[in-house]
This record gives structure tokens, C-alpha cells and sequence, in this order.
């Protein structure tokens, strides 16, 4: 009692000096992934797209009519708009700085907390700026604002100097963000031109008040050097280049914007639906421009006056089984495109990648809902032929739930394979896992280390078919992609239904290793080219397992990579004595509690959710070809255009 009386502490090997307090930027540096999802190729152009964000919002806010993204053939990019420029003057609680230094050094700060800059924006945290910069081994800014310039750079966060004075620029306003990522976060990944091309392009359509601006300086044979884009019809524009020309049974498409004026709340909603049998369903949705890709309540709140209004239709002609109609039948051959503007929209991640605004859903639905009736009734037409193919859809879901053949206890004894399928015990789908994971000897811990009510194993022989680079007759033969259709209860291709999946995830578990994500690459091929609709729905998942096992006295972690565990090493466990690291070869090396702890249970487990990211849609079937196909060419051109170079390391 009076070593902590007097203020001194029991020696230890964790002692005050073991609490480390990191600046923003080092924070940021040190876990990018807490900021911008990781330190992969879609991290790296995320950072443009916060760029640009900043710059849509003053559009949005009615202070910039254009905004110019341009490639530099040094790797830089630069953003400008004809915005009010950001605030120069000496900030308030810190005279010594610049406003301008404040939101490109400090987390948590920015002009769009308040409210009273910007009614809607896509910058809600504070962060966009700052994360940009300490990610950033050059970045410059320049503002023309009150006719004057001013410029200040940075590298990896620290200012290289003050704010200056350039000079006059009565002809001038707005900002100029010039940065070049840090190859030290982002190793030989380089920013691509197609990719921020398309990215620009689906700005524009955001919002039909802004001319976007591109220009490159960098040949990748595909790519425009220059271009404009000016959409005046916003969604509907961009909904009718993504259907491709296919034949819809709506001859225009159901599209509107709406204020949200009579709940006393700033924003609106903009939307625009068609129906086709040309192709499958797709949604896009966004919030203040954000690109949301896991959807959340604006698309719930879409979905669902969509689905009353159709519903009521169907009513009002007689048509009872509309009444069968389900939001899954609407995204059957629906391509819909959903944006929304609201104040202080509430995000899952920073990353933004689901809006979580409980109100958002309310005020959606009830702005859709009133012009979807209005739009029924104006073009019965129409109307009919989309009731008509929802009916014959929902009949068609109705007929193969009904006629399943499949239940869980005939399609373990069917699969007849020893040791091959272990399923659970549960009778319903909801809650339940399928765990994928490769070989017998990781499938003997995890029986050990699974919920047995709802969590399933298939073990994997060897490296699954390569559906794209194989022939077709070779799909139906295969052994493991016999086994794995019939354990998951579905047929492939045109054939699949994901109201027949057995599980409500399917988790790929392998190795993390070479090996294990070739294996894992193989299977997402097979579930995106033979069961989209599965990953669209959410039930694809890739299983975290880890590299490290740290312990020191009583304590242990676990990490997931060499960068984790050096920064365990470096900062200690709290424990006491040596810190003692294990590196697991495979998931056949970990025992029943390491597995459990780190890959089974949902309670301490990391899972990634398999979800398909395009600016545009087919953007990522195209890829997948480019990489799984049968043209090796195409995969070579792209290695080329792609691959890591490291030095080789003296063993």
C-alpha cells in the first residue's frame, strides 16, 4: 500500500514506460486497416475516393460546379475543385496552426460535425483527410480562397513546413489535393487509371449539378487521357448504360428524387429500377456519394416500398398471388441503383461500407413509396409486366422450395463419403455454418473445436477444379464439386436457387499460406461463376485463422500476420517473463482450443465477408476471367500490370 501511496510501482516488466501513446498519424500508419480496410489495391484507391468525397460535398452543398481528378505519370494524383477552398486562417484552439494543418494532421476534424458548412456530406468522421496524408509520402495542398494562394506539403503525415502565402489568384478558388501513396504501407501497388477513370465517372452520375473532369497522364491502352462527364439525368443515365441495352419490361425506368422536406430534415433520396430477363439482378446504393456496398437501411427502406407498392398493385387488379411477392423476387432480374442524401448518416466501419441511420429506412420508404403507386398507375402497361414476371418468379421460388428432394439427414446419407461430411444437428437453416476447409487433418480439429448444433465440416481433397480454365464436361464428373453441390443442397449455374442453401454461411477455411488462399481463390471462382446469388445474399465468408500464437506467463494472443506480431513484441503481452512465439504451419498444427478461440467461435473469431466490389457491374466478372480463364495471355498481362517485386532475402 505505500509503494502506491508514494507513487512508485512494484517492479515489472510492464510498467508505465510499457504504455504507449501514439500521435494520429503513427496510429494510422501502424493500423491503416482500422481507417481504410487494409493495405490492398482496394485501400489504396479508397484513398482518391476520400479525396474526391471532399470535393463531391461541396458540389452537393451548391459552392462547386466541377471537380478535376488527374494521373501524373510520376504515380502522384491530383483532386481540384471550384469549391470555397479550405479555411487558411489560425484555428481557434490552436493559433499556432493553420485550419488547414488541424484537418490534414488531427484525427476527428473537419468542417462536418457541426452542421453548419455542410447539410449532407460523405465525410463523417474526420478522418478522410488526415488518413490520406499520414498514408501519403508526398501530399500537397493548395488553396485559392479570397483571392489569395496558399500551399503547404507534407510526407507521411509530418508538415514540411508552414502554411505559405503564394500570391494573388483573383481569378482562382478552390482546393488542390496532389499526393502520392507511401510504398512503404502500400509495397508495388500502383494507383490504376481504368479503376479511377470508372470511379470518376460514377461520381458524375451521383449527382447531375457537377461536370467531373479527368485526365491522365499515363497509357494503359484502355484508359481515355481526357474526358468529361456530365449526366443531367443522374440515376436514370447510369442505370440505363448499366442494363447494357438488354430488353426490360418497363420501357423506361421507374426513377424520381425526393427531399425529404416533410419530415423537417435536410436531404433526399434519388432512385432509379427496371426489370429485365436478359440478365441477373443488382443493386448499387450510396450515401452523400459514399459508395455503400453492403447495402444497409436506404436499401431496406427502397426494397420495402417497392415491395408494398408492387404487392398493392397486384391487389387492385385482382392478381392474388402478388400476395407471394418477396424482396428476393424483386432483386431477381431487378437492377436498381439507390442514393440517398441525409445529415449525420451513421456508417458500419469507417470504411462506410453499410449505412446504419435507423431513420434512413423510415424516410426512404415513405418518399419511394407514394411515386412507385403514382408510377404503377400511370403505366399499367408497364405495371402488368412486372407483376407478371414477379408472380411467375415467386411461383417458381414457391415450386422448388416445395419440390426439394434434399433434406438434411438425405443429403448426408446420398454424399455416403466417411469422414468426408460432418453436418450439425440443427433442423433449420438460421444460425447454421458450413465450414470448407482443406484436408483431413484440419477437419479432425475442428470437429473437435465445432458447435456441434449448427456448425458443419467438409474437408477438401487437394486444390478444388479450376471451373473457368476447365472444361465444361469436367463440371459435372468432379468429385469435390459433386460433393460440395450436394452438401450445400443446390444445383449449379442457371439452376441455382439460394432458397435451397443448407447453411446460412458457407465459410472457406484454409491454410495461411500460398497454398491455402490458391485454394481459397479457386473456390470464390466456383461460388461466383456457379452460385453468385449466394454471395449477393450475404452467405460467403473466408475464415481468419492465424499465423502466430504469442505467450507470456498467462497471457497469450493471437495474430493474424508478421506486422501484428512485431508490434505485440515490441509493446509486450502484460504478462511476465519471456514472450514465447509459435508460428503455425496450418490449421492441421492447431490444436481444438487455438482453432476454437481464433477460427470457430463467433464470439472471439474474425470473418470476412465475401462481397463483390465494382464501380460497375460486370467489372468483376471480367476480372475474374482475366485471372481464372483460359487465356494464360491475359493473366500474364496482368501479373505484369500488377505483381509485388521484393528483394531476395539473405536466409
Amino acid at each position: 500500500m505505500s509503494d502506491l501511496l508514494s507513487g512508485s510501482e512494484p517492479a515489472s516488466d510492464y510498467d508505465a514506460s510499457s504504455i504507449q501513446v501514439l500521435e494520429d498519424m503513427e496510429h494510422v500508419r501502424l493500423r491503416p486497416g482500422m481507417y481504410i480496410g487494409g493495405k490492398d489495391d482496394r485501400a489504396l484507391h479508397h484513398m482518391v475516393a476520400e479525396i474526391i468525397d471532399n470535393s463531391m460535398d461541396e458540389a452537393v452543398a451548391g459552392h462547386a460546379t466541377w471537380i478535376e481528378v488527374e494521373m501524373h505519370a510520376n504515380g502522384h494524383v491530383s483532386v481540384r475543385d471550384n469549391g470555397r477552398g479550405i479555411p487558411t486562417g489560425p484555428h481557434p484552439k490552436d493559433p499556432t496552426k493553420s485550419a488547414l494543418e488541424i484537418i490534414f494532421c488531427t484525427l476527428n476534424a473537419g468542417g462536418k460535425f457541426s452542421g453548419d458548412s455542410y447539410e449532407t456530406s460523405g465525410g463523417l468522421h474526420g478522418v478522410g483527410s488526415s488518413v490520406v496524408n499520414a498514408l501519403s509520402d508526398h501530399l500537397r495542398v493548395e488553396v485559392a480562397r479570397n483571392k489569395e494562394l496558399y500551399a503547404m506539403e507534407f510526407s507521411r503525415g509530418v508538415p514540411q513546413g508552414k502554411l505559405e502565402r503564394i500570391g494573388a489568384a483573383p481569378n482562382r478558388r478552390g482546393t488542390a489535393v496532389t499526393f502520392h501513396p507511401d510504398a512503404d504501407i502500400f509495397g508495388a501497388l500502383t494507383l490504376k487509371p481504368a479503376r479511377l477513370f470508372k470511379m470518376a465517372r460514377s461520381k458524375a452520375y451521383l449527382f447531375s449539378g457537377v461536370e467531373i473532369r479527368w485526365k491522365t497522364e499515363i497509357d494503359d491502352g484502355e484508359t481515355p487521357k481526357e474526358a468529361k462527364f456530365h449526366f443531367p439525368g443522374g440515376l436514370s443515365d447510369y442505370l440505363k448504360e448499366a442494363m447494357g441495352g438488354a430488353t426490360t419490361y418497363a420501357e423506361t425506368p421507374f426513377a424520381g428524387s425526393v427531399s425529404f422536406e416533410k419530415f423537417k430534415v435536410p436531404g433526399k433520396v434519388e432512385w432509379a429500377i427496371n426489370w429485365t430477363p436478359a440478365r441477373d439482378g443488382f443493386i448499387q446504393s450510396y450515401c452523400n456519394t459514399v459508395p455503400t456496398p453492403e447495402g444497409g437501411t436506404h436499401e431496406a427502406g427502397f426494397w420495402a416500398a417497392i415491395l408494398k407498392g408492387i404487392k398493392a398493385y397486384g391487389e387492385l387488379v385482382n392478381n392474388r398471388k402478388a400476395a407471394t411477392i418477396t424482396r428476393e423476387d424483386l432483386m431477381t432480374g431487378g437492377g436498381a441503383l439507390v442514393s440517398c442524401f441525409i445529415r449525420e448518416p451513421e456508417f458500419v466501419g469507417q470504411t462506410k461500407d453499410r449505412l446504419a441511420t435507423v431513420e434512413a429506412q423510415r424516410m426512404v420508404e415513405n418518399a419511394v413509396r407514394d411515386h412507385f403507386d403514382n408510377w404503377l398507375a400511370a403505366d399499367t402497361k408497364s405495371a402488368g409486366a412486372i407483376l407478371d414476371f414477379l408472380v411467375l418468379r415467386a411461383e417458381e421460388r414457391l415450386r422448388r422450395r416445395q419440390e426439394k428432394e434434399t433434406s438434411r439427414k438425405t443429403a448426408t446419407q446420398k454424399l455416403r463419403l466417411p469422414g468426408k461430411l460432418t453436418d450439425c444437428t440443427s433442423k433449420t437453416r438460421e444460425g447454421t455454418e458450413l465450414f470448407i476447409v482443406e484436408g483431413d487433418s484440419a477437419g479432425g480439429s475442428a470437429k473437435m473445436a465445432r458447435d456441434r448444433k449448427t456448425q458443419a465440416l467438409l474437408p477438401l481433397r487437394g486444390k478444388i477444379l479450376n471451373v473457368l480454365g476447365a472444361a465444361s464436361s469436367k463440371l459435372g464428373s468432379n468429385a469435390e464439386i459433386s460433393d460440395l453441390s450436394q452438401a450445400l443442397g443446390v444445383s449449379l449455374g442457371a439452376k441455382f436457387n439460394v432458397d435451397d442453401l443448407r447453411y446460412d454461411k458457407v465459410i472457406i477455411m484454409t491454410d495461411a499460406d500460398v497454398d491455402g488462399a490458391h485454394i481459397a481463390a479457386l473456390l470464390m471462382t466456383f461460388f461466383f461463376t456457379q452460385m453468385r446469388p449466394m454471395i449477393d445474399a450475404g452467405h460467403l465468408y473466408l475464415a481468419c485463422p492465424p499465423l502466430y500464437r504469442l505467450t507470456q506467463g498467462s497471457k497469450r494472443v493471437y495474430c493474424l500476420d508478421q506486422a501484428e506480431r512485431d508490434a505485440w513484441l515490441e509493446k509486450g503481452l502484460g504478462g511476465s517473463g519471456k514472450i514465447d512465439v509459435s508460428r503455425f504451419k496450418g490449421l492441421g498444427e492447431m490444436d481444438a482450443k487455438d482453432l476454437k478461440d481464433t477460427t470457430m467461435n463467433p464470439a472471439t473469431r474474425k470473418l470476412i465477408r465475401v462481397t463483390i466490389d465494382e464501380d460497375e457491374p460486370g467489372q468483376t466478372g471480367d476480372l475474374v476471367e482475366r485471372l481464372m480463364g483460359k487465356k494464360p495471355e491475359l493473366r500474364f498481362e496482368y501479373i505484369q500490370d500488377n505483381a509485388r517485386f521484393v528483394e531476395e532475402l539473405d536466409v
